[in-house]
């Protein structure tokens, strides 16, 4: 794999596939999606916290899935905008999923002191889980996003 600081511009077509920085976005998309799906299957008790979970999971699935095929098509063609692009989206991403695992791991805690339902309860801590590795993935893709940004 190659690394953001060697290239200075985006991957097209598969290379976007084996660069590392970009390679993040399948585990993003994945991780997202499980938030997503476990959210949605889960009890909804509190309403606005568990909504903003659900508008960051589905956004930024979206948002990347999105990107992820714009790249693979070559539809950046080689412009430095969008690497600027690239920052904005995963600066964004990192900060909403670090708001979100916030609140939902708030929320399963305010749950475990006052349920008794166990399976919500475990839906909500895997649904912790991957929110937290999925705000690691965007955060560690935002660093090297900026490198490259930085590079060119």
């Amino acid at each position: 794999m190659t690394s953001a600081t060697s290239t200075a511009s985006l991957p097209s077509g598969l290379a976007v596939l084996t660069t590392f920085p970009d390679v993040l976005f399948i585990p993003e998309i994945i991780f997202g999606g499980l938030v997503w799906i476990l959210v949605a299957s889960s009890k909804v008790s509190s309403s606005i916290l568990q909504g903003w979970v659900m508008f960051v999971s589905v956004f930024c699935f979206i948002m990347s899935t999105t990107l992820l095929c714009l790249y693979i098509c070559g539809a950046h063609g080689g412009s430095s905008s969008w690497v600027t692009l690239d920052v904005i989206c995963q600066e964004t991403a990192a900060l909403f999923y670090l708001s979100a695992a916030v609140l939902e791991a708030y929320f399963t805690y305010s749950i475990s002191l006052s349920s008794d339902a166990l399976i919500i309860y475990q839906e909500n801590i895997a649904a912790v889980v991957f929110a937290f590795l999925a705000t690691l993935m965007y955060v560690i893709h935002k660093v090297y996003s900026l490198l490259r940004w930085k590079s060119s």
